[in-house]
């Protein structure tokens, strides 16, 4: 069994003493170990109201890192110890941002503003600034239905930055594996995991066996088409034989040749969707996005 800093003896003394000198509900308690599996604090934070955190020592801007994001009007309840005992404290974030973690413990951070759904399809405007040209949002929300997100799932995407930022918000349990080629791309990658807390991302900077042999195996891969991708999809192929594949192209040829593609590389007929989005504009006009080919299949069936 996995030895852990957080056991369960540890996890119930933990609510037994937020329980007896709080009035919190305890029952819609999320509990949170970030000391396990690299967990997300800040998307849980945004879209939970009470959420017990399990931490070690260390961690010297956390309480910074979410008032940045715009937390900083959770309450933290805590003590000062490594132990569920003695006096409890309570304060707000904006209260605490120069405080780091100095013992490993639990604490307990409530959000009134909370979301009740989780985030899909987020505005562009929320992600950091830079040279990439994020797919617009509802197209993205598309993406993301295609490719069934599931706690858990681990992911690969291939020059998809904003698909990259959404799957780890939404899949806290699983691996996120991001591809960037480019550098300037995987600097703006990078700003954009800083700026969401996001600690179940890994990216590389391309797809071969030996960068992934230490990865999680990715269960479904989303890629921007490229002159690459059908190496890509044989490499990946090899690492998991029943990977499931979200394909973005702009490229109407490419997608008409996606049935024979898959025929040939012994995979049942893909599902191939045209999607267009128009917005009407403040001058009563209407300004049309680029309107992608979305191809998803399974291999393995």
């Amino acid at each position: 069994m996995e030895e852990r800093l957080f056991n369960n003896k540890n996890v119930i003394s933990w609510l037994q003493y937020f329980s007896d000198r709080t009035d919190v509900d305890l029952e819609h308690v999320k509990i949170l170990d970030i000391t396990r599996k690299n967990k997300n604090l800040i998307p849980t934070c945004e879209a939970h109201r009470c959420v017990l955190v399990f931490t070690e020592a260390g961690h010297p801007d956390i309480f910074y890192r979410m008032y940045n994001a715009g937390l900083g009007d959770c309450t933290v309840i805590y003590n000062e110890g490594s132990e569920p005992e003695g006096p409890i404290r309570q304060d707000p974030v904006s209260n605490m941002i120069d405080r780091g973690i100095n013992a490993s413990a639990g604490m307990l951070i409530l959000n009134p503003n909370a979301r009740s759904t989780k985030r899909f399809g987020m505005d562009n405007s929320a992600l950091a600034k830079g040279t990439v040209k994020y797919v617009g949002s509802e197209i993205r929300a598309i993406i993301l239905s295609k490719m069934q997100i599931e706690e858990g799932k681990n992911i690969c995407v291939i020059s998809g930055e904003s698909i990259v930022v959404e799957s780890s918000i939404l899949n806290g349990e699983g691996s996120i594996i991001a591809v960037e080629y480019n550098g300037n791309d995987r600097r703006q990658l990078e700003e954009n995991v800083e700026l969401f807390g996001l600690n179940n991302v890994t990216i590389v900077d391309h797809v071969d066996e030996e960068t992934f042999r230490t990865l999680a195996v990715p269960d479904i891969t989303m890629l921007v088409a490229s002159a690459s991708m059908e190496q890509e999809i044989e490499t990946l192929l090899k690492i998991n034989p029943h990977m499931e594949f979200v394909i973005y192209t702009l490229d109407f040829v490419l997608a008409a040749s996606m049935p024979a593609y898959c025929k040939n590389i012994c995979i049942s007929d893909p599902e191939i969707i045209q999607v267009s989005v128009s917005k009407v504009t403040s001058r009563h006009d209407y300004d049309r996005q680029p309107a992608p080919w979305i191809i998803s299949f399974k291999a393995g069936e």
